[in-house]
């Protein structure tokens, strides 16, 4: 594909933005970056590539709402006739992409994040209908999981123009090279997801609760932060077990790998998720997981082979996965080979990214 000028329009600045900028960066094409909002997800610490110009704009100030909308909208014209991209890639669906379509520009490529198709575009009428809106404006979509693919389809998008695939993680940043597995006197637990209601993290905290009752070798690492902190060490605290959970706070990309490398098993309790990269993540550190049983984890968890799924929602039965792997903790080892082969296979992100260009290319005709 010949090279072109790509604006690429996120709601934020994610360690997900980075890693898609930065591949972008090593393309021939010329790669603006704009940025909706600041503050509103994860932050990336890294800096933009060097071969990326961030574009100023009135947007990427704090939060957006629709009560800046027509500024945010006026402002996005200005800023796609002083750049003239040749195609906009944008998403979430209902934001950045919206904002985009309601331009009138083409081509747009809209990427699906998961969750605003998930979750968001079932919030009210407006919603559903800002969905339908901007696909039926875009020429391309990309998302990361067959589940985001009938879902794109069903809110009006042509399934021909869908490019789908897993966004992958960094697999020899994530890897099994000094993989520990604990002794007989503990069994490390990790949770890696945001303390919010979507990812279901008081769920944990009350499943480990009554695990722990049961087995006092369980010991819970719970990385990251949230609206949910207080509650949660609330619930350790109740149930007798805070002395047996750790709270390292936010971690950096670096440091990451040595809580999966340390972890026994991984879990997830989230309500909505396509591809979970958090997953991706713990598989390439061959890492098994105990995770909600929802269509974006089915499409990677094989229970008995990588990991257990266990019903979205139900305490008791996560803490029965929790024992459970606990009783069959001498399976696990054969389990992180399988889980890391899988990412091997599936999850490599340098062998998915290039399927963007293929979205780029419908975009382009």
């Amino acid at each position: 594909m010949k090279s072109i000028r790509i604006l690429y329009f996120s709601r934020d600045y994610t360690p997900h933005d980075y890693r898609f900028l930065t591949a972008l960066a090593k393309t021939d094409h010329h790669i603006y970056y704009l940025r909706l909002e600041n503050g509103a997800n994860v932050i990336e610490e890294r800096p933009l590539p060097a071969e990326v110009e961030q574009v100023e704009w009135v947007g990427g100030k704090g939060t957006a709402s629709v009560n800046h909308g027509l500024h945010l909208l006026s402002d996005l014209r200005r800023v796609i006739k002083r750049v003239k991209p040749d195609l906009i890639h944008a998403g979430p669906i209902q934001r950045s992409a919206f904002l985009v379509a309601l331009t009138g520009f083409k081509p747009l490529v809209s990427m699906s994040w998961g969750y605003d198709l998930l979750y968001d575009a079932k919030r009210n009428p407006f919603w559903s209908w800002a969905t339908r809106y901007t696909l039926q404006n875009s020429v391309a979509m990309v998302g990361d999981c067959e589940t985001i693919r009938s879902l794109a389809v069903a809110y009006g998008m042509p399934i021909e123009r869908i490019v789908t695939f897993p966004w992958g993680v960094d697999i020899s940043h994530f890897n099994v090279s000094t993989r520990k597995h604990s002794n007989t006197q503990t069994f490390n637990l990790l949770s890696t997801r945001s303390f919010e209601p979507i990812y279901g993290t008081e769920l944990i905290a009350q499943a480990y609760v009554i695990a722990a009752r049961h087995c006092p070798d369980l010991h819970l690492t719970m990385i990251g932060d949230g609206s949910l902190k207080a509650p949660i060490r609330q619930i350790f605290l109740v149930g007798a077990v805070y002395d047996r959970v750790q709270f390292p706070g936010l971690v950096s990309y670096d440091e990451l790998p040595d809580f999966y490398r340390t972890a026994d098993v991984y879990l997830s309790a989230s309500h909505s998720d396509g591809s979970s990269i958090s997953l991706l993540e713990a598989f390439a550190s061959g890492t098994p997981a105990i995770v909600s049983d929802i269509p974006g984890n089915q499409e990677w968890v094989r229970p008995g082979d990588n990991g257990w799924l266990f019903p979205d929602g139900d305490v008791n039965s996560l803490a029965e996965a929790i024992l459970k792997a606990y009783d069959q903790r001498q399976m696990l080892p054969e389990m992180g080979e399988n889980a890391r082969r899988l990412a091997e296979t599936r999850a490599d992100w340098d062998k998915n990214f290039p399927q963007l260009e293929k979205a780029y290319s419908l975009a382009m005709g």
